[in-house]
């Protein structure tokens, strides 16, 4: 059956390793020198030069039935089926006769909504990767799995000629959506796997399932079942805020909302543990373990010791694990309707409230435009915050134009009455550098209020200036810190800073977002000549 598989594609592998046990996988990876167990049982393993994404060697392929579909620019760039051909059939060739693992797994803890994979790769420990993250179908739908609705080949030691194809570099992520196809040629970061996953179902379940994907976490009451997402970049706390003791871990990162629900999309976690600690993650800390795939940890070679304090390979360190490595994890990864979606913001501006409820269409603009802040690379203590606008919150790996999804998520908003949150987990009292972050204990009692329904009855005052709605008052947490202006000392200088935050906030919608709804357009920020304050 393999070999029957593979051949279809033209590959005439040496030996064929089709859905093994993480045991065996991980003997595979450490007879191949693949990489080393860690004191834990931990598979440690390095990737090379690329320990991270890799944006600009992302491809689609432009064909017929997408070019319409797609949204083309610096993050969907196009490239002609004829060099995807050439590259896929030389990684081909260059796995003849070399040993292959492949896995058949998953995407879509809704059966309604599932996708079936089928991986196809060079290494063994990418193998036992994608088999964390996605899901894992039993024995029985194995023997049933039959063709898969898409195949991913993944060879990193194939190398890409950029001059003679034409492309930025020997790395190459290329998705074939008439095909079905991806190959991932030259790069070692197993997230490519991963999130070409992500990318599919981005495209599958809007434009065949009329289901809504979402870059975001989600987690359940246990006893109601009422769901909540969490939307986030990098830094914003999404992975933090969503694993609540109190509540059941639906998944991390990837899910999609269709009629009945909310339903995770992989079946593992993908996270980044540069400075864990126990006492700080300790679901996270204890996944680290036999069976967990941990990328660019630095490891001592004598005890088996990970430092997860040590960048010196990367500041993106990962380990990969089955979501079922977190105790409190919801199986299966199904929810409800969302009652509550929430925005997570680090804004190291210091200008934007800890929290805020959104109209429906000022929740279609923050979702569209996805801010937040990062910190530049500065010397002897300069520092100055840097916008990011990531569209959708998760921009690079949203293939259709941003009003697709934007359009989905208002129409849900609007059939559920989904309340819309905006949470701002940066600073107060100042930018970063002269304010405080806010406490997280606070940011945990204000989503707690927020799910809760205890800010249901709260009175909200309204801020003109980012069109939000702040409330006076919210259980454990001290009144004085909810309006981000009374926080600061200079109030002038806070008007200074939120306008020229405003400013950013209106230019990048200008520029990126010219065609869209003006309804949507003109519930985003906006400068303002007097001072912001509030206004009922």
């Amino acid at each position: 059956m393999e070999m029957c598989s593979l051949e279809r594609i033209g590959m005439k592998p040496g030996r064929v390793y089709r859905n093994l046990y993480p045991a065996a996988l991980v003997e595979k990876a450490l007879s191949r020198g693949e990489g080393h167990l860690a004191d834990t049982g931990a598979l440690v393993v390095e990737t090379g030069k690329y320990t991270g994404r890799s944006p600009h060697d992302k491809y689609i392929v432009d064909s017929e039935g997408v070019h319409d579909l797609i949204h083309w620019g610096e993050v969907n760039r196009p490239i002609d089926r004829e060099t995807f051909r050439a590259i896929k059939n030389e990684m081909i060739r260059y796995m003849d006769g070399r040993e292959v693992f492949l896995f058949d797994g998953f995407a879509g803890a809704d059966p309604e909504h599932r996708r079936k994979f089928r991986i196809i790769n060079e290494k063994a420990w990418q193998n036992l990767f994608i088999r964390n993250l996605l899901i894992r179908p039993e024995d029985e739908e194995l023997e049933q799995f039959g063709e898969p609705d898409f195949t991913i080949l993944a060879v990193p030691g194939y190398k890409c000629d950029p001059e003679r194809f034409g492309i930025h570099s020997e790395a190459a992520i290329i998705i074939d959506y008439e095909a079905h196809f991806v190959i991932i040629a030259g790069t070692q970061y197993a997230g490519e796997i991963k999130k070409s996953v992500f990318s599919v179902m981005n495209f599958v379940l809007p434009t065949e399932d009329q289901v809504l994907p979402m870059h975001c976490s989600a987690n359940m009451d246990p006893e109601t079942g009422e769901t909540a997402v969490f939307f986030g970049l990098s830094g914003t706390g999404k992975t933090t805020l969503s694993a609540d003791p109190a509540r059941k871990l639906i998944g991390d990162d990837e899910h999609g909302w269709s009629d009945t629900g909310v339903f995770n999309i992989e079946g593992g976690c993908y996270a980044k543990c540069i400075d864990l600690k126990e006492d700080e993650q300790p679901e996270i800390y204890h996944a680290v373990k036999f069976g967990a795939v941990a990328e660019n940890v630095v490891m001592d070679p004598k005890t088996g010791e990970m430092d997860f304090g040590d960048r010196s390979l990367t500041e993106n360190t990962r380990v990969g694990y089955p979501v079922d490595f977190i105790s409190n994890s919801q199986k299966p990864g199904r929810g409800g309707v969302p009652k509550a979606v929430v925005f997570l913001t680090a804004d190291a501006f210091g200008v934007l409230p800890p929290i805020s409820r959104l109209s429906g269409n000022a929740a279609m603009y923050q979702f569209i435009t996805g801010f937040t802040a990062k910190l530049a690379g500065t010397e002897r203590g300069v520092r100055e915050p840097q916008p990011t606008f990531s569209t959708l919150f998760g921009e690079p790996f949203m293939p259709l134009r941003a009003e697709v999804y934007a359009r989905m998520l208002g129409e849900r908003l609007e059939k559920y009455g989904t309340r819309v949150y905006l949470v701002n987990t940066g600073w107060s009292g100042g930018p970063y550098g002269e304010g405080a972050r806010i406490r997280l204990k606070y940011t945990r009692a204000m989503i707690s209020a927020a799910l809760n329904g205890e800010l249901d009855n709260v009175k909200f005052v309204h801020n003109r200036q980012f069109n939000l709605d702040v409330p006076v008052s919210c259980p454990g947490v001290p009144a004085e810190i909810l309006d981000p202006r009374a926080t600061w000392k200079d109030r002038d200088a806070y008007d200074l800073q939120a306008n020229q935050l405003a400013a950013l906030f209106e230019k990048n919608f200008a520029e990126k977002y010219p065609d869209i709804d003006p309804e949507i357009a003109d519930a985003g920020p906006r400068q303002l000549v007097e001072p912001a304050g509030v206004a009922v």
